[in-house]
């Protein structure tokens, strides 16, 4: 079971993908997460990805490639994994799917068509600057305001999750990550799914497209 999962910044892919992976027992894996164990682990691969990002700049997509490919090959994934975040451009998708024995099976989208709708959800948000859970102030709301329920931490609207940053997130994701949808249409493992519903029916639709 190879599942990516696509759709704009806010759309819900990290939740889904989360809950995905703890039902059928396969990792959660996003680039963010490869960079910072390998960054902290000291190798090879990492320290030439901290030497872009040292510098202010993006990790180069044959590099982010390597690191996928070395993450997707541990044995936690031998029964599949759920990518977050990865691919983001047509030459990172082609280069998953010319790998031998690791060709993607199955892409997922929680699509959310109307911009106005991530922007409000991601205006939600709340981090906790203690040990960086999230919460949003509708839709998974902490039991006592602007504290975390995990370590009685302060919540924040990120920056990342400002309106003015998301609307800039979203005209990046409409310009570079968006053909990766007609890229995967093309192939024919495509499957949308509407994410402007509550959560829990999301994840229900997914569970009944994965067939299990």
């Amino acid at each position: 079971m190879k599942i990516i999962m696509l759709g704009a910044p806010g759309a819900g892919k990290g939740t889904q993908a989360k809950q995905i992976a703890a039902k059928y027992e396969i990792p959660h894996i996003s680039t963010g997460d490869i960079f910072r164990a390998n960054i902290k682990e000291g190798t090879e691969l990492g320290k030439k990805a901290k030497a872009f990002m040292d510098k202010g700049e993006l990790v180069p997509d044959e590099l982010t490639c390597d690191l996928v490919v070395d993450r997707i090959s541990k044995p936690d994934a031998a029964k599949g994994y759920v990518l977050d975040g990865f691919p983001r451009t047509i030459p990172q998708a082609e280069a998953l799917t010319g790998i031998r024995d690791l060709i993607v099976t199955g892409v997922q989208t929680c699509a959310l068509p109307i911009y106005e709708n991530i922007v409000h959800r991601m205006g939600g948000r709340r981090a906790c600057i203690g040990c960086g859970a999230t919460y949003h102030v509708e839709f998974n709301a902490p039991k006592v305001e602007d504290v975390c329920d995990t370590c009685g931490g302060e919540l924040v609207l990120r920056d990342d999750d400002k309106p003015e940053t998301v609307q800039k997130r979203l005209s990046v994701y409409h310009a570079q990550t968006q053909p990766l949808i007609d890229y995967y249409k093309k192939a024919n493992v495509l499957v949308e799914v509407d994410g402007t519903q509550d959560i829990n029916v999301v994840f229900q639709d997914i569970v009944k497209i994965l067939g299990a």
